[in-house]
């Protein structure tokens, strides 16, 4: 498969069904590529490619004289509705073909760049790591003193009266327990890291039970987000692999 062949394939569903959600932003979006600005714009368009979160799409127009920004091939899939075609972005030396460049509907004269093919994305004059936040979610953490009991396979791993309930919009609840709630003994670290808009960037511990290791069951977060900062060196079971107690009545995983 070609490196293009997901996009390709996006595209095409796009141009079928179009995106789940569109919205525009007010916010001033920027993105660098190879020491220069290549667009910047206050007209982009948050689109949902899929239910879970938002791309930023940005017009044509709002690209800088630095790029060099040109269709490379059409995509099938075109119809009544409109056209795609794969793009090159260009500056200097340096290029990148993950690039849609969209002629279809309200994506018209829309530009799809892979978030991760250019080298740094702002929001007004604030870098974004990973992907746009989603303007219709919010995250909640609250302290509680609901006591979290979480174990597997019988053997308790962590037992907290001081837990922080993290609430974010659409998703289960996730509870951040204090690391002195932990049972070390059963976690070894993990060379994964993730990141999240809206909490930063997460590393993990695997477990350790019984002879048998259960990957990336833990994740912390050493220097969150500033909207996140309380859950700062906390640990967080996943959920929907362990068994957690909530005042002693069981989740669902």
């Amino acid at each position: 498969m070609s490196s293009s062949a997901d996009l390709v394939q996006l595209a095409q569903k796009i141009l079928s069904e179009g995106p789940f959600r569109q919205s525009s932003t007010p916010r001033r979006v920027r993105g660098l590529f190879n020491g220069k600005f290549v667009f910047d714009t206050v007209n982009a368009v948050h689109v949902w490619e899929h239910p879970y979160y938002p791309q930023y799409y940005v017009p044509i127009a709002s690209f800088t004289p630095s790029a060099s920004l040109e269709r490379t091939a059409p995509i099938d899939g075109s119809n009544e509705n409109g056209t795609a075609h794969l793009g090159r972005l260009a500056v200097g030396d340096r290029s990148t073909d993950r690039i849609v460049i969209f002629n279809t509907g309200t994506l018209h004269e829309l530009v799809k760049i892979d978030f991760n093919a250019i080298d740094q994305w702002f929001e007004e004059d604030v870098r974004i790591y990973t992907h746009p936040k989603d303007p219709f979610k919010r995250i909640d953490i609250l302290n509680s003193s609901r006591r979290i009991k979480v174990t597997l396979e019988g053997v308790t791993l962590a037992d907290c009266s001081n837990p922080l309930f993290l609430l974010e919009t659409s998703l289960r609840p996730r509870y951040y327990l204090s690391p002195t709630s932990v049972m070390w003994e059963y976690l070894t670290k993990s060379e994964t890291e993730t990141y999240c808009p809206y909490k930063g960037k997460a590393n993990y511990y695997n477990v350790n039970i019984k002879g048998k290791v259960y990957k990336d069951l833990v994740w912390y977060y050493t220097y969150p987000t500033a909207e996140s900062v309380t859950i700062a060196g906390h640990l967080c079971f996943y959920n929907e692999k362990v068994d957690i107690y909530v005042a002693g009545v069981q989740e669902q995983r």
